[in-house]
């Protein structure tokens, strides 16, 4: 074999080799290449499973939250305030929060309402599922003389209603007080409506939700008888610790 077939020989077999490495060096940057889209990958997949987990979590919390209803005239509805944030249940709302209890509260306070307009509402309110129903009427009634006869049986068919709805729904009766202008044996009789249905249906008590606020002039309006912003705040106070131990 003479030189020149020698050089031409080394001349392939470098190119040869030269090739291989290529090849070789080719395939290792493949698959790093491909370690590293996988890794990235992976880590998506890790990140998109957590979104979800996270998203399903709050889709969970939204659907399970229980709701809070305030059933009741001008003083649940907060008459004369500069905002319903004012009234008592958007106060019970924060300390719910404060809590991250999962209650939503409602409020459906009617400035003006008595036991039979509240009645007659019965049917649209009970469209929604209520897990705590507070029952805040009567007040009107006695300020207008009606027969206790009528309020006591417009209260109990409200209890009822909230009960055939759902069994498992907490009532919280919101007990009142009238003004002794109206005469003594009203007055007294007026206050035992409250009690009497509450130990017969076997619900929460509250004996006067105008605790501390009724009659006191630096709490209430200048009519005298809706609280002021600060009389709501002890309101929620009192309606709280009712409230507090059902949650």
């Amino acid at each position: 074999m003479n030189d020149a077939q020698n050089t031409e020989m080394n001349l392939n077999t470098n190119t040869f080799n030269a090739q291989k490495l290529l090849k070789f060096c080719y395939l290792i940057l493949i698959s790093v290449f491909l370690f590293s889209c996988g890794d990235k990958s992976s880590k998506q997949n890790s990140e998109t499973d957590e979104n979800v987990s996270v998203e399903a979590d709050d889709t969970v919390k939204s659907i399970t939250k229980k709701t809070i209803l305030f059933f009741g005239d001008s003083i649940t509805a907060g008459y004369g305030l500069d905002t319903t944030d004012d009234a008592f249940p958007a106060l019970i709302q924060e300390k719910i929060d404060a809590l991250q209890l999962n209650y939503t509260v409602i409020n459906s306070g009617v400035s003006g309402e008595t036991s039979s307009g509240g009645r007659n509402r019965m049917d649209w309110i009970l469209n929604q599922d209520i897990d705590v129903f507070v029952l805040e009427l009567g007040a009107n009634d006695g300020l207008r003389g009606v027969p206790l006869s009528e309020t006591r049986n417009n209260l109990q068919a409200i209890i009822d209603a909230v009960k055939q709805k759902k069994q498992s729904t907490d009532i919280i009766l919101a007990g009142m007080e009238l003004p002794p202008n109206m005469g003594q044996a009203y007055t007294s009789e007026f206050r035992t409506v409250f009690a009497d249905l509450a130990e017969k249906n076997e619900v929460v008590f509250i004996p006067f939700i105008l605790k501390d606020v009724g009659g006191i002039k630096a709490l209430n309006q200048n009519d005298g008888i809706h609280p002021t912003a600060e009389g709501h705040e002890i309101i929620a106070n009192t309606v709280w610790d009712y409230l507090k131990p059902l949650l």
